[in-house]
């Protein structure tokens, strides 16, 4: 069997296993680490000097349309398909116990496992997108079901927005087969690379905008980003995590992967337009992010916020910076499960994530504190940090881009002074939350529980390893540049 399609059909499995009635959680962590160490072995597997599409398979679906089943991974696949894993295992591991239908509970977060799993592994543009909607329907339930807060308002504007964004995206894909010459239309990401190399295929600008639309409200780019905040702030703990540590990432993956190779023409024609939006995603929302004054919102505009400057990568147009937004987007999707992970725990143990209402709790809970820590900075983006390493990679891309410019400085400037306001926001936070007077009513807190503990060193460590030794994922995502 296909690796690629058993890292799929794990998920599936153990959801069936769970409806038929076997312990939710047990079945759901075990698939989860089998995944974990199936992406790992096939990370390390990967052949770096040969490069391009490995594990490759496939399946005929309507051959006559050129709709294939095809799997296969490159170096940024399998990057994704590693934080993917990383993630997921994670967050079954810190889920809570559930008091009703927790066998849907588990049943949703391996769908939404599935479902990235598969689109960052396919090769054909329409399962990809049809994968994605595999992992998003849940989301809507996770946040409804079990959300907390005003969880049916954010459930709602998230499937208005996500559902408008998936049909504007489906609009621009079926516009992207039908404008291949005829005879030649596929929906194989490795025959439409084909023809854009060969010259003989140039799609329409206002394709790309759509693309660019759709992928970017999936991403939540300025000013499509309204959804995201409270979606994350109201959905439990494990489906906040899988959706902004690895669900959001395929708007990005998405355009590095079929909008990057098939539109450089337009890309250049509306760079500016991008680079204006991704300064809204660093500054409007940072400033945002810092006016915020409970965690789980803050974490949220956070998120937001950190899109900007994968964007800025992608704007740049260059190998170090396009290389510098893949390393961010694998950083990123590790330290913000890991803010959501920890903001759990502390909503569990205080029931309120309100800063006015807390403060010194790092003096009971001192090993909660210092993971809290760890992915503040990681955030940050303090040296050691994969963060610190796709951050310079992306400013550095971008001062040496080709349409480096007066905008393009802005952007960067910019994007310097962002840092600085992320440092703000989330020392403040940590202050708020550990430091100062404790009040009594806290006192008797006890600190983190074990499975908390190492579901978030899980996460940590390979963003650590990362941060030390960035070429573990530069090597692999380098092997998809240049284009």
């Amino acid at each position: 069997m296909s690796p690629l399609l058993l890292l799929i059909l794990l998920p599936l499995a153990a959801s069936l296993l769970i409806m038929i009635g076997a312990n939710p959680r047990r079945t759901a962590i075990v698939a989860a680490l089998l995944n974990l160490v199936l992406s790992v072995l096939l990370f390390a597997r990967y052949d770096l000097h040969a490069g391009g599409w490995q594990f490759l398979s496939e399946w005929h679906v309507l051959p006559n349309l050129g709709i294939n089943l095809s799997l296969g991974a490159d170096g940024l696949s399998m990057t994704m398909l590693l934080l993917s894993t990383l993630v997921t295992l994670s967050a079954l591991w810190v889920a809570p116990k559930i008091e009703k239908r927790e066998g849907l509970y588990y049943v949703c977060l391996l769908f939404i496992s599935a479902g990235v799993i598969g689109a960052f592994s396919t090769l054909d543009v329409l399962f990809l997108y049809s994968f994605h909607e595999l992992a998003l329907i849940p989301t809507f339930i996770l946040i409804g079901v079990w959300g907390s807060g005003d969880r049916q308002a954010a459930a709602w504007k998230a499937t208005i927005y996500l559902g408008g964004a998936s049909f504007v995206l489906l609009i621009g894909i079926i516009s992207l087969y039908l404008s291949l010459p005829s005879g030649m239309r596929t929906f194989d990401l490795r025959q439409l690379d084909h023809l854009a190399l060969s010259g003989t295929f140039h799609p329409a600008s206002w394709i790309y905008l759509l693309l660019l639309v759709g992928f970017g409200t999936l991403v939540s780019l300025f000013p499509f980003h309204s959804w995201a905040p409270p979606a994350y702030a109201c959905a439990p703990t494990p489906a906040a995590m899988l959706h902004s540590g690895v669900l959001k990432k395929f708007g990005l993956y998405g355009l590095i992967r079929i909008c990057l190779p098939l539109f450089p023409e337009a890309i250049q024609q509306f760079n500016a337009l991008l680079v204006l939006m991704l300064i809204g995603n660093i500054l409007y929302i940072g400033y945002v992010t810092v006016a915020q004054k409970r965690l789980d919102w803050t974490i949220g505009y956070s998120s937001v916020m950190h899109m900007g400057y994968i964007f800025l990568g992608l704007a740049s147009l260059t190998v170090m910076g396009i290389n510098g937004a893949a390393l961010l987007m694998f950083a990123h999707g590790l330290s913000v499960a890991a803010a959501f992970a920890l903001c759990g725990e502390i909503r569990r143990r205080t029931g309120t994530l309100d800063y006015s209402e807390l403060g010194g709790l790092g003096k009971v809970t001192p090993v909660l504190g210092l993971l809290f820590g760890f992915a503040a900075m990681a955030s940050v983006g303090l040296p050691g940090f994969a963060n610190f390493a796709g951050e310079i990679l992306v400013f550095f891309g971008a001062t040496v881009s080709s349409i480096y410019g007066p905008l393009m400085v802005v952007a960067i400037i910019i994007g310097v002074w962002g840092v600085v306001v992320s440092a703000i926001y989330m020392l403040r936070a940590y202050r708020h939350i550990f430091w100062g007077p404790i009040a009594q009513r806290w006192e008797s807190l006890t600190d983190i529980a074990p499975t908390a503990k190492w579901s978030v060193i899980l996460l940590l460590v390979p963003l650590m390893i990362a941060g030390f030794y960035p070429q573990i994922i530069l090597n692999m995502v380098g092997t998809i540049l240049p284009r």
